[in-house]
Protein backbone atom coordinates (compact mmCIF):
# COMPACT_ATOMS: atom_id res chain seq x y z
CA UNK A 1 0.00 0.00 0.00
CA UNK A 2 1.18 3.45 -0.71
CA UNK A 3 1.52 6.64 1.26
CA UNK A 4 -0.24 8.93 1.46
CA UNK A 5 1.13 12.38 -0.14
CA UNK A 6 -1.26 15.21 0.69
CA UNK A 7 -0.89 18.47 -2.10
CA UNK A 8 -2.16 22.32 -1.96
CA UNK A 9 -4.67 23.03 -4.26
CA UNK A 10 -5.52 26.65 -5.39
CA UNK A 11 -9.18 27.43 -5.82
CA UNK A 12 -10.27 31.14 -7.76
CA UNK A 13 -13.32 31.95 -8.80
CA UNK A 14 -13.24 32.59 -12.65
CA UNK A 15 -17.36 33.60 -12.84
CA UNK A 16 -19.66 31.54 -12.32
CA UNK A 17 -16.54 28.29 -11.72
CA UNK A 18 -14.28 27.43 -9.16
CA UNK A 19 -10.90 27.06 -11.40
CA UNK A 20 -8.19 25.03 -9.43
CA UNK A 21 -4.25 24.28 -9.95
CA UNK A 22 -1.71 22.41 -7.92
CA UNK A 23 1.07 24.08 -7.63
CA UNK A 24 3.53 21.13 -6.54
CA UNK A 25 2.38 19.24 -10.06
CA UNK A 26 2.90 20.93 -13.23
CA UNK A 27 0.18 20.96 -15.46
CA UNK A 28 -2.70 19.81 -12.87
CA UNK A 29 -5.94 21.99 -13.75
CA UNK A 30 -9.24 21.73 -13.12
CA UNK A 31 -12.54 23.46 -12.48
CA UNK A 32 -16.06 22.74 -10.78
CA UNK A 33 -18.64 25.01 -9.57
CA UNK A 34 -18.82 24.37 -6.06
CA UNK A 35 -15.69 25.05 -3.90
CA UNK A 36 -16.86 21.56 -2.11
CA UNK A 37 -16.04 19.79 -5.66
CA UNK A 38 -12.85 21.23 -5.92
CA UNK A 39 -11.24 18.55 -3.71
CA UNK A 40 -12.60 15.19 -5.69
CA UNK A 41 -12.02 16.74 -9.35
CA UNK A 42 -8.37 17.74 -8.23
CA UNK A 43 -7.67 14.44 -6.49
CA UNK A 44 -9.00 12.83 -9.87
CA UNK A 45 -6.39 15.06 -11.70
CA UNK A 46 -3.50 14.38 -9.81
CA UNK A 47 -4.25 10.80 -9.89
CA UNK A 48 -4.19 10.81 -13.85
CA UNK A 49 -1.35 13.12 -13.96
CA UNK A 50 1.07 10.95 -11.39
CA UNK A 51 -0.54 7.51 -12.77
CA UNK A 52 -1.81 6.79 -8.94
CA UNK A 53 -4.92 5.31 -7.24
CA UNK A 54 -6.92 8.70 -6.29
CA UNK A 55 -7.24 6.81 -2.39
CA UNK A 56 -3.26 7.58 -2.16
CA UNK A 57 -3.60 11.51 -2.85
CA UNK A 58 -5.03 14.24 -0.17
CA UNK A 59 -5.80 17.09 -1.07
CA UNK A 60 -6.09 20.54 0.64
CA UNK A 61 -8.06 23.01 -0.55
CA UNK A 62 -7.45 26.46 0.04
CA UNK A 63 -9.44 29.40 -1.64
CA UNK A 64 -7.74 32.34 -3.05
CA UNK A 65 -9.64 35.55 -2.16
CA UNK A 66 -9.22 39.59 -2.91
CA UNK A 67 -7.32 40.64 0.27
CA UNK A 68 -10.44 42.50 0.99
CA UNK A 69 -12.28 39.68 1.42
CA UNK A 70 -9.77 37.32 3.03
CA UNK A 71 -9.30 40.11 5.72
CA UNK A 72 -12.75 39.47 6.36
CA UNK A 73 -13.17 35.76 6.49
CA UNK A 74 -10.23 35.91 8.95
CA UNK A 75 -12.04 38.20 10.96
CA UNK A 76 -14.83 35.72 11.14
CA UNK A 77 -12.16 33.04 12.46
CA UNK A 78 -10.88 35.04 14.56
CA UNK A 79 -14.31 35.84 16.33
CA UNK A 80 -14.86 32.28 16.56
CA UNK A 81 -12.15 31.21 18.24
CA UNK A 82 -12.65 34.34 20.58
CA UNK A 83 -16.08 33.55 21.17
CA UNK A 84 -15.17 29.46 22.16
CA UNK A 85 -12.18 31.20 24.38
CA UNK A 86 -14.98 33.52 25.96
CA UNK A 87 -17.76 30.15 26.66
CA UNK A 88 -14.31 28.46 27.81
CA UNK A 89 -13.60 31.23 30.52
CA UNK A 90 -17.33 31.71 31.16
CA UNK A 91 -17.21 27.94 32.07
CA UNK A 92 -14.76 27.91 34.25
CA UNK A 93 -16.22 30.89 36.04
CA UNK A 94 -19.75 29.57 36.60
CA UNK A 95 -18.21 26.55 38.43
CA UNK A 96 -15.77 28.12 40.62
CA UNK A 97 -18.67 30.53 41.23
CA UNK A 98 -21.36 27.60 41.56
CA UNK A 99 -18.53 25.66 43.89
CA UNK A 100 -18.09 28.99 46.07
CA UNK A 101 -21.52 29.70 46.64
CA UNK A 102 -23.07 25.81 47.51
CA UNK A 103 -19.87 23.97 48.98
CA UNK A 104 -18.08 27.04 50.60
CA UNK A 105 -21.22 28.69 51.41
CA UNK A 106 -23.39 26.15 52.03
CA UNK A 107 -26.21 27.38 50.22
CA UNK A 108 -29.04 25.62 47.96
CA UNK A 109 -28.17 24.92 44.54
CA UNK A 110 -31.54 27.23 43.96
CA UNK A 111 -30.23 30.49 46.25
CA UNK A 112 -26.74 29.51 43.94
CA UNK A 113 -28.87 29.58 40.44
CA UNK A 114 -31.13 32.43 41.69
CA UNK A 115 -27.35 34.18 42.36
CA UNK A 116 -26.15 33.40 39.14
CA UNK A 117 -29.16 33.68 36.96
CA UNK A 118 -29.52 29.91 36.14
CA UNK A 119 -31.55 27.27 37.44
CA UNK A 120 -30.85 24.74 40.24
CA UNK A 121 -30.61 21.79 37.86
CA UNK A 122 -27.82 24.34 35.77
CA UNK A 123 -25.91 24.48 38.74
CA UNK A 124 -26.22 20.86 39.60
CA UNK A 125 -24.94 20.41 35.87
CA UNK A 126 -21.64 23.09 36.31
CA UNK A 127 -20.74 21.47 39.46
CA UNK A 128 -20.71 17.90 38.42
CA UNK A 129 -19.23 18.89 35.00
CA UNK A 130 -15.81 18.63 33.85
CA UNK A 131 -13.96 21.88 35.33
CA UNK A 132 -12.38 22.51 32.70
CA UNK A 133 -12.69 21.81 28.67
CA UNK A 134 -10.30 22.66 25.77
CA UNK A 135 -11.38 24.00 22.78
CA UNK A 136 -13.05 21.94 20.34
CA UNK A 137 -12.40 23.19 16.81
CA UNK A 138 -9.22 24.04 15.47
CA UNK A 139 -10.10 26.27 12.68
CA UNK A 140 -8.35 26.73 9.58
CA UNK A 141 -6.97 30.53 8.27
CA UNK A 142 -7.94 31.14 4.57
CA UNK A 143 -5.09 32.70 2.28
Amino acid sequence: MEKVKTYRVVAERSGKWWAAHVPEVQGVHTQARRLEQIEAEAREAIALMLDVEPQNIAVVVEPKLPDDVGALVRAVFAAHVAAESAQLKEREAAHEAARALVVDLGLPQRDAGKILGVTHQRVQQILSGPRRRHLSRVHAQPS
